[in-house]
């Protein structure tokens, strides 16, 4: 029976894992959140690397998992390309399934992108974009503070709604498509979708078609299972984690790696 690894920088990747839920119903699945390093956005690329090396390390080599997929659009530009050499199973990110379902979007080929410091610096959507059309235009806007609050527990309050608004505001042109940068901003989507009435793009079910595409289905061999692991506080993780998922979490195992 296959297992499938899931690894965020914490919390976020949940928006992911669940689209892999939904896919891979007969699969065993194991998710990872580096909640004690989190946020990887305001890390340097080196350290953001060997982050999530120590993690897929710990996936693969021993809980043995048959595919990984990295649900952290700043771990996918930082390490993917490593891992994909490292390790003999398929591993998939989010950013090119994002990129390509924005560029699927947009009518007036503006795009706009909302990240980490990381993964704009890194230019990771405007890249892909361009590969795609290089006549669609990416703006791209830095939302440093998002992550920590989201890993803490997001509060509908008006000093956050205003700080989604500046944020938006940065854009200086009128863009029709908003890709969600970061797997933790879906689990606001319905706070942002307050002030950007155009398409807002979560690459998570992308990337778990993706995933699909290279694996197949999976055969219900045995009753799968679904473990989580997390390097910060497993209780703090748990609660805001089975909030977005909907669904109870029996248990989150802590792993200082």
């Amino acid at each position: 029976m296959r297992t499938i690894g899931v690894f965020d920088s914490g919390v976020g990747g949940v928006s992911v894992l669940k689209e892999v839920l939904r896919k891979f119903p007969a699969d065993n699945i194991i998710y990872f959140g580096d909640s004690l390093h989190a946020p990887y956005g305001e890390k340097e690329i080196d350290e953001i690397r060997s982050l999530c090396l120590k993690v897929s390390d710990f996936l693969v080599y021993e809980k043995k998992v048959d595919a990984l997929v990295i649900a952290c659009n700043t771990a996918t530009g930082a390490a993917m390309d490593t891992m994909q050499k490292r390790y003999g199973i398929p591993v998939v990110g989010v950013v090119e399934n994002g990129a390509a379902e924005g560029v699927k979007h947009t009518h007036n080929k503006s795009i706009g992108v909302i990240a980490t410091p990381a993964t704009i610096k890194m230019d990771l959507y405007k890249k892909s974009i361009a590969k795609i059309d290089s006549s669609i235009k990416t703006y791209s806007v830095k939302c440093p503070l998002f992550v920590g609050m989201i890993e803490k527990g997001w509060e509908d309050t008006l000093e956050n709604d205003e700080l989604i608004k500046s944020y938006l505001n940065e854009f200086s042109v009128e863009i029709d498509t908003l890709i969600l940068g970061c797997t933790h901003y879906p689990l606001i989507r319905k706070y942002i979708a307050r002030h950007f009435n155009g398409n807002i793009i979560d690459p998570a079910e992308e990337t778990a078609k993706s995933l699909k595409k290279i694996i197949g289905e999976g055969k219900y061999l045995q009753k799968p299972y679904l473990k989580f692991y997390a390097s910060g506080d497993p209780e703090k993780f748990k609660k805001v984690a089975q909030e977005f998922l909907g669904q109870e979490i029996c248990e989150v195992e802590k792993i200082i790696l």
